[in-house]
């Protein structure tokens, strides 16, 4: 069990974030009290998708690369298509991914970003939301979708889209503050 106010938290992100899927999770958990750090497979600043363009972008703290799953309590991956696209293409990105489905510790994933939850084998028998367009590929990999704002399963959280953003930050906060979970490894 983690107070949020003592909590290490790491976004891992790439050109091409959904700007409010990354933002809001950095700016509210940072607001609770946690040290937040932004990791990418790129290293200086990274470029939101914002709308219908590029937004602005966010500085990176470190290297996906160089993330260690024992430095951390949860994994937040921000969604927009063409962010997790690429982060699954990585296999920096995805090691980081496994390794914190692997060890039982918090990880939320929002829109296309459950994208990567497949990629590392994480989703069947879960219970899973994510953005509707992918619905298929999380039934496909044997996920159990939910058309629900928030789905909770084993410490793996899920959200659907921006609208959802407030009861995913919620989520965030109570699973690292309720520990680690038993899961099967990925």
């Amino acid at each position: 069990m983690t107070a949020i106010n003592s909590a290490k938290i790491v976004i891992l992100a790439t050109d091409g974030y959904e700007r409010s899927e990354l933002r809001v999770p950095y700016e509210e958990l940072k607001r609770k009290g946690a040290d937040v750090k932004i990791a990418s497979i790129k290293d200086g600043q990274i470029k939101s998708w914002d709308g219908a363009d590029w937004g602005d972008s966010i500085d990176v703290d470190l290297s996906a690369k160089a993330v260690k799953v024992e430095d951390f309590d949860a994994l937040v991956l921000p969604g927009g298509q063409i962010n997790p696209d690429k982060l699954r293409a990585d296999e920096g990105a995805m090691r980081v991914v496994r390794d914190f489905v692997e060890s039982g510790k918090v990880v939320a994933a929002i829109c296309h970003a459950p994208w990567l939850l497949i990629e590392a084998d994480a989703v069947k028998g879960l219970q899973v939301t994510s953005y509707g367009s992918i619905k298929t590929d999380v039934k496909n990999a044997g996920g159990i979708w939910k058309d629900e704002k928030v789905v909770v399963d084993k410490g793996i959280i899920t959200s659907r889209s921006p609208d959802d953003l407030d009861a995913f930050v919620g989520k965030i906060v109570e699973e690292i503050e309720e520990g680690r979970h038993e899961r099967r490894a990925a």
